[in-house]
């Protein structure tokens, strides 16, 4: 079965109906299907950050998304431990050069780990370190 990462670019998308990725996203995840998609607890956490002073409704709708996300046998969501955040820092300072995040390295990590290549995203630092993007960005 293919096996991809979901950044969180992804996961807003799907949540978010006004997101203007919403639909592509929907249709590119029918189309990779079938297939198990990876992602972290720290990729949540951005996603969860992300509605942070959404109100209510919108904070309520994210993170019963995420609740039955986690619930679901098709999605993987890798535990943050203190390797993971170690790991995710030694990449975070090795390329110091980049505009990579912290949740990145650690996302990058675990595609590594898991010998996963291609990532729902149009993040090109994840083509920057070898990755295939999934999504390309808006012209």
């Amino acid at each position: 079965m293919r096996v991809v990462f979901a950044d969180a670019f992804f996961w807003i998308a799907l949540i978010e109906p006004s997101d203007s990725w919403h639909e592509r996203a929907r249709g590119k995840y029918l189309e990779i299907q079938p297939c198990k998609l990876v992602t972290t607890d720290e990729i949540f956490c951005e996603v969860l950050n992300f509605y942070a002073g959404s109100g209510p409704y919108r904070r309520k709708r994210a993170i019963s998304f995420i609740k039955a996300a986690r619930q679901n046998p098709y999605i993987d969501v890798q535990p943050q431990t203190r390797q993971s955040i170690l790991a995710g820092e030694d990449l975070y300072e090795r390329r110091s050069d980049k505009g990579y995040s912290l949740a990145d390295c650690i996302s990058m990590n675990t595609m590594r780990e898991r010998n996963i290549i291609e990532v729902l995203t149009h993040d090109k630092h994840f083509s920057q370190e070898g990755f295939s993007i999934l999504f390309e960005k808006e012209q």
